[in-house]
């Protein structure tokens, strides 16, 4: 072999190994995206079927809990209910990543709609974490009681939910640096 030809097998190699690299990120990328579709999907249901109903003194008194209840606890069902729309139309577009090889354009949209979610789906669970937050502590300067020792039920739901709601931002966020990193090897 000559040395042109040398450089040439080399190159070709070279290529061949970042064009693996690149539909191994885009298979990442797709299967990330299922699991954060179904973090938000499950925490948005999960927050949005909870509700406790407690007796006091008597059985025509009656106290009820319930997430639309509180604003803030609506605002958390639909930012993944939102989240979890855009996560499920957004796997073709990540199926096409894993079929071709020059996908830049798509990926910048994909970036920004991303980065878009994730800023939702983050003020959707940092503001059903203060009021989690409130239920479990409450707060005795404004007299706002904590309401878990009674209602444990609910309490337990509305905080798995926001587990499943802060996971999917770490999903998000993974997803944007793995988009970024393939658009930075192409």
């Amino acid at each position: 072999m000559k040395s042109g030809e040398t450089e040439s097998v080399e190159t070709s190699k070279g290529i061949q190994k970042s064009g693996l690299m690149s539909r191994r990120i885009a298979i990442l990328e797709f299967i990330l995206r299922i699991v954060a579709f179904f973090n938000t999907i499950a925490s948005a249901i999960l927050m949005a079927t909870t509700n406790e109903t407690l007796p006091f003194f008597t059985q025509f008194i009656r106290f009820h809990a319930e997430y639309s209840d509180l604003p803030a606890l609506t605002f958390f069902v639909v930012a993944n209910a939102i989240v979890s729309g855009y996560l499920i139309l957004s796997l073709p577009l990540a199926f096409v990543h894993i079929v071709k090889n020059k996908t830049q354009n798509s990926r910048i949209l994909l970036i920004f709609l991303d980065v878009a979610m994730l800023g939702l789906v983050t003020a959707g669970a940092s503001s059903a974490t203060a009021i989690v937050y409130l239920a479990h502590k409450g707060n005795n300067k404004t007299n706002w009681f904590s309401i878990c020792q009674q209602f444990n039920s609910f309490c337990e739901r509305i905080s798995g939910s926001l587990v499943g709601s802060f996971i999917a931002v770490v999903l998000l966020i993974l997803l944007i640096l793995l988009s970024a990193i393939a658009l930075s090897r192409t």
